[in-house]
Order: C-alpha cells, then structure tokens, then sequence
C-alpha cells in the first residue's frame, strides 16, 4: 500500500470517528443547544475537521444548527462556525439509540 493510499484511509477514519465524537458530545445536553466551539474546545479536534463533522451529521439530518445570537436555524454555509450552536435531532438521537445506523459515524 502506497503513502497516500494509507493517508486516505487514515483519514477517512479520523472522520469516522469525529462524527461519532461529535454526536455524542452534542448529546450530553440532550434539550440544549450547544456551542459548536465549546465541542471543538471539548474534543480537542482540528478546526477544519469538526467543521467536516458537523457538515456531514447537519447534512445527514443528525443535528440542527442555528445562530447563536438570533436563534435562526442555520448552516456552515451561512454562518461562521463560532456562531453556530447545535443539537440533535430525532434522526440523531435514533442514530445514537441504535435504532439506525450510517456507516461514517462510529457510535
């Protein structure tokens, strides 16, 4: 196996395992929103990778975002990440129960 192949499955990996870090982190709190830089600051995870977990279980329909200070729900996309708090969704909480399962998140 080359250098970047084995880079490649690493990181598919590290993402796999963030977006079960993440989920499970956001659902400490369960009924609360929660910053998503507080998760960052809790997980102890590269800026660039949270922001791909958080992409892909907002995407994925795992968790709802919105803006901290209007409480409109929102995105990555729309609104810079130190900005936007998060919780689960029923999805989510299904995801987590073992009621559904998705191969890029490891519970």
């Amino acid at each position: 196996m080359d250098k970047e192949t084995l880079n490649r499955r690493i990181s598919a990996g590290n993402f796999v395992e963030n977006n079960g870090s993440v989920l499970r982190t956001v659902n400490i709190l369960k009924t609360k929103f929660n910053r998503l830089k507080d998760i960052k600051y809790a997980l102890h995870i590269e800026k660039n990778e949270i922001e791909n977990s958080i992409n892909y279980l907002y995407e994925a329909g795992y968790l709802h975002l919105r803006n901290s200070e209007t409480k409109q729900p929102s995105s990555l996309a729309d609104t810079d990440f130190d900005e936007l708090e998060s919780k689960l969704t029923a999805k989510g909480i299904q995801l987590l129960a073992g009621v559904i399962q998705d191969e890029c998140v490891e519970i």
